[in-house]
């Protein structure tokens, strides 16, 4: 196989898209569309995002210390696309894009209601990176919205049509390949 060597760069695609939604603590609430997420430990649960200081949500974040991941589906990829490109120094988000606030049960910052799944977060370290600075954080609850529940208790997001985002381009996630240690396990005859 022959391969063209580039600089340098992100390359680590696709990512989970997210909306991330802050508040300032008096009134003000925002919501910033994230690419540069993920999780970095199980226990405690942990995950990182990724956000500019340039951004109007940097202050709310560095604020407070807290805010929601909110997840994203096909319905909502038009929203998620508007709340990166557009700021909330000159508009409400959550008003334009008729988005529910919904009230978290351990952060001040709002959920976003028609997100699938709504995870609390908590800061524990602010690390400072270059062009982003990486908002390390503990995550202290989690909302999942029941219609994606089985009879067994088994959340499926799948049925949610989650969206991950590649190179500029926001993508619906595809069929189920296998499950997780299916490569190892036993056939049966």
């Amino acid at each position: 196989m022959e391969k063209e060597l580039w600089k340098p760069g992100n390359m680590l695609y696709p990512l989970p898209v997210v909306m991330v939604s802050a508040t300032d603590g008096e009134g003000h609430d925002n919501i910033i569309t994230v690419a540069w997420t993920g999780t970095v430990c199980s226990d405690p649960p942990m995950l990182s995002i990724s956000v500019r200081p340039q951004r109007y949500s940097y202050g709310m974040l560095k604020k407070t210390g807290e805010f929601v991941v909110n997840l994203v589906t096909e319905k909502l990829v038009y929203a998620t696309d508007f709340c990166g490109v557009k700021s909330g120094r000159d508009m409400d988000k959550f008003d334009r894009m008729k988005l529910t606030k919904l009230p978290a049960d351990q952060v001040k910052a709002p959920l976003i209601g028609e997100s699938p799944v709504n995870l609390e977060c908590k800061v524990r370290q602010v690390i400072p990176l270059g062009t982003h600075d990486l908002f390390l954080a503990q995550v202290v609850a989690v909302h999942a919205d029941r219609q994606y529940m089985d009879g067994k208790g088994k959340f499926h997001l799948e049925q949610a049509g989650p969206v991950v985002y590649s190179h500029g381009d926001y993508l619906a996630t595809g069929k189920k390949l296998g499950t997780f240690g299916y490569s190892v396990r036993k056939k049966r005859n």
